[in-house]
């Protein structure tokens, strides 16, 4: 089973990851982007470093980290549990700017059609999101601000939709346990 872990910074993926990481230490845990050595390099670019890249450069190399992604990780593992920080879905929403089906198309291609048996989306209010970005040192991303990342989290909604991936929504205010234990419920109906 793959299940993808989704939802706008600072929704609390990290925090569930590592409980999951406790809980299940058989999984396969790996996170887009960086989840491959390439992709570790391209996180870096992508995230860390102070370049101005293009839209359409941009979204390339989100493609190749994830193309490499699926080869390497995701692929020799399909018999075993895989729990990823982020999926193909992130991908196409956070380039919203970009053509929706072209986006969709391009991802496809990437993943070579394998997609996420699941997806959890764990969602945030406009008030919560600011409360939480006050807080803490804001990345490339993030320093978009409050109303594109909202939109990011609608399109990842979109996404799956269109894709036809199971989706669990979440509320990121419950509690961390009881978001733990929904995403345990989960993954236990579609394994």
């Amino acid at each position: 089973m793959y299940l993808a872990l989704e939802g706008i910074d600072t929704a609390g993926k990290s925090t569930q990851i590592a409980l999951l990481r406790e809980k299940m230490p058989q999984a396969i845990f790996t996170c887009e982007p960086g989840g491959s050595e390439l992709g570790k390099k391209l996180r870096k670019i992508l995230l860390e470093e102070e370049m101005e890249l293009g839209k359409e450069a941009e979204c390339l190399l989100f493609l190749a980290d994830r193309a490499e992604h699926i080869h390497r990780v995701i692929l020799p593992n399909q018999d075993r549990l895989i729990i990823s920080d982020r999926s193909l879905i992130s991908g196409i929403a956070y380039a919203k700017d970009l053509d929706f089906q072209k986006l969709i198309e391009l991802n496809l291609f990437a993943v070579q059609n394998i997609l996420p048996n699941c997806v959890v989306l764990l969602e945030l209010t406009q008030e919560e999101l600011e409360k939480r970005l006050s807080v803490k040192h804001q990345d490339r991303i993030e320093q978009r601000g409050v109303e594109f990342l909202l939109e990011i989290q609608q399109k990842m909604v979109e996404a799956c939709h269109q894709l036809k991936i199971p989706l669990l929504k979440i509320d990121a205010k419950e509690s961390i346990d009881s978001i733990h234990q929904h995403i345990l419920k989960h993954i236990k109906i579609f394994s």
